[in-house]
């Protein structure tokens, strides 16, 4: 079969599409045919090995797809690795049927990232009715779907960062209260400008560096702040506990992966993801669908900042 594999670590220029061998499924795997793989940033961070998990060489990136199985069903399914290619091995546990109402582009949209979302909100910083929102990159995957579960479920205002003028558009057709600059200088005083001359409550968090410095000090009394990603690849400052003390601020991490051990930690929120989809309630953002063949391309443009929602890649293109 095709699949995108990579002997060597390295940026987006290591991403060749390869013929290899077709994976089989064992006890407990279901085996799918896949109709599109989902691309997210951490994709990038496990190319060049600076993810949080170290992976192994040769290594067929991808950690979701949407596809179908043996026997007929339309299934979304988180499979770690190996997504990049025409065939995917997933555990049976991780392997959801996909709603009619729920596209292909919908699907792998909320299967991680509209569950990172979720888990943000509900269990990382508990969003009460009322509070105040800060989402960095509201443009994107995870920041898109954020923003209009903030405000779906109570949120005061919900403010997003972006990088450009059409990226802070979006998020206003999205929902958002206010759109600013995402630049690290200054920032504290635009987001306390945009909340209205307040600190936030909430911070969702996954640029690093000088934006999380910045994010945190424009924390509120009792805020939270969650980080779940590095893009800047830079390290933040060291956060000393008196200064978590004063105003009673919280910093907290999320890594998606740590619900794996307990599939319901995926498969509750997916299903009510699914159904505010279906009602026309939320609305996944797709914002791009690549051959298999332009997977470097995807790579440079989701690392340059160039796109906005969930990226796809083909494997049949």
């Amino acid at each position: 079969m095709r699949a995108v594999q990579i002997t060597e670590f390295g940026g987006p220029e290591v991403l060749k599409v390869s013929e290899v061998d077709a994976p089989v499924a064992g006890d407990g795997q279901v085996l799918i045919a896949v109709d599109r793989a989902g691309i997210n940033y951490a994709d990038t961070h496990q190319v060049e090995n600076s993810y949080l998990s170290k992976t192994e060489l040769p290594l067929i990136p991808g950690g979701e797809v949407v596809g179908r199985t043996a026997d007929g069903r339309r299934v979304v399914a988180l499979v770690g690795s190996g997504g990049y290619a025409e065939q995917a091995v997933a555990a049976a546990p991780y392997t959801f049927d996909v709603p009619d109402g729920v596209s292909d582009g919908d699907a792998l949209a909320l299967v991680l990232q509209g569950t990172t979302a979720w888990h943000l909100l509900k269990t990382s910083t508990h969003l009460a009715p009322g509070e105040s929102v800060l989402v960095h990159a509201g443009a994107g995957g995870v920041g898109s779907l954020a923003v209009q579960l903030a405000k779906l479920w109570g949120a005061g205002r919900v403010i997003a960062t972006a990088s450009s003028d059409d990226k802070r558009k979006q998020t206003l057709d999205l929902g958002a209260d206010a759109a600013i600059d995402g630049t690290p200088e200054g920032l504290k005083d635009r987001i306390v400008e945009a909340n209205g001359g307040k600190p936030v409550d909430i911070v969702l968090e996954m640029v690093g560096g000088k934006t999380f410095d910045e994010s945190f000090d424009a924390l509120a009394r009792f805020g939270r702040l969650v980080t779940f990603g590095s893009a800047s690849r830079q390290a933040a400052e060291a956060i000393a506990p008196g200064r978590l003390m004063k105003g009673s601020k919280t910093v907290a991490g999320f890594w998606l992966a740590d619900c794996f051990r307990n599939p319901a930690l995926l498969a509750d929120p997916l299903r009510e993801l699914f159904d505010l989809t279906v009602a026309g309630k939320l609305r996944p953002v797709v914002g791009g669908d690549y051959p298999l063949s332009e997977v470097a391309r995807a790579h440079e443009d989701i690392r340059a900042r160039r796109t906005v929602g969930k990226l796809l890649l083909d494997p049949t293109r």
